[in-house]
């Protein structure tokens, strides 16, 4: 199958100058990417603060060009400069902090405001909205100002604009990095939802381990580099190679993984508590353990 985002040895500089406009200093935040994505997937990019990661994200969006290499996304090359428009209504970008997002005073006005200046007929805006508020849990609070709403619900709101412009794609770029816990289950179960029920192409940026479980694939990055890639049970059992990128396994499969050491035999890619439970009750029963 045809990838959706392709990335082939793509690299990206940073350039510091003087105050003569002379360069002094070239950073290479990536240094020869190869990503594939396929349409509908749902797939995580890992790394550190400093991996390459969010620059990875921006070329997605055509935020930025390539030093060398190529990035296609649904076939456009984002060089060329002439695609920008284009690239940017396939794949929608969510950030970091919602409020760089939100521009409006009224909740369904702000998820309006992106198809509005598509030239989208006033009906069909509307429409769009309803869905897409409903789609992220945030219909009731169409009224609202956003200002009163958590951080959590403003980043849902920010996902409903996006949705509103029927991208293929969602670029999420640390989309929780500054909400609580309980936000940040919301917003990824958002995600995944739009997902599976929407056959929404999405890239999930993060550095969050947890957030990452549910992905179809999942890439790692460390140095502006890809330094592992695989499915999520696959990346998990890899604790050491994972540390040596300044990333830490979650707590439930650090706990699994201690057991097998300790000479419990249960599966070393346990990525939930749920999983945890059931392989230590399957164990119990096979050995007669009363009272299970």
């Amino acid at each position: 199958m045809k990838s959706f985002i392709e990335a082939n040895e793509l690299v990206h500089e940073y350039s510091r100058r003087d105050e003569d406009g002379n360069v002094i200093d070239i950073k290479r935040a990536l240094d020869g990417v190869d990503i594939r994505v396929k349409k509908g997937d749902f797939v995580a990019v890992l790394g550190a603060n400093g991996s390459g990661k969010s620059t990875f994200a921006k070329h997605i969006n055509a935020l930025l060009a390539p030093t060398e290499g190529t990035l296609y996304v649904d076939g456009m090359d984002t060089s060329d400069h002439d695609n920008d428009i284009k690239i940017r209504q396939t794949a929608g970008m969510v950030f970091q902090n919602p409020d760089n997002q939100i521009i409006s005073n009224i909740v369904e006005e702000d998820v309006g405001f992106g198809p509005e200046n598509m030239g989208v007929p006033t009906d069909e805006i509307w429409e769009r909205v309803e869905k897409s508020l409903k789609s992220v849990g945030m219909y009731e609070y169409r009224k609202d100002s956003p200002n009163h709403l958590s951080g959590g619900q403003k980043q849902r709101i920010a996902i409903a604009g996006i949705m509103a412009m029927k991208p293929k794609c969602i670029v999420l770029d640390e989309p929780t990095a500054m909400l609580d816990p309980i936000g940040r289950k919301a917003v990824i179960n958002t995600v995944m939802e739009l997902n599976k029920k929407e056959n929404i192409t999405v890239i999930l940026i993060t550095h969050y381990m947890e957030e990452v479980i549910g992905a179809d694939y999942v890439y790692v990055m460390s140095d502006g580099k890809v330094k592992m890639e695989g499915e999520p049970r696959q990346i998990f059992a890899r604790s050491e190679e994972l540390e040596e990128c300044r990333l830490t396994i979650p707590e439930v499969t650090k706990i699994a993984l201690k057991l097998n050491k300790l000479g419990v035999k249960i599966p070393k890619d346990v990525l939930s508590v749920e999983e945890l439970t059931e392989a230590v009750v399957r164990l119990c029963k096979g050995k007669n353990i009363a009272g299970l």
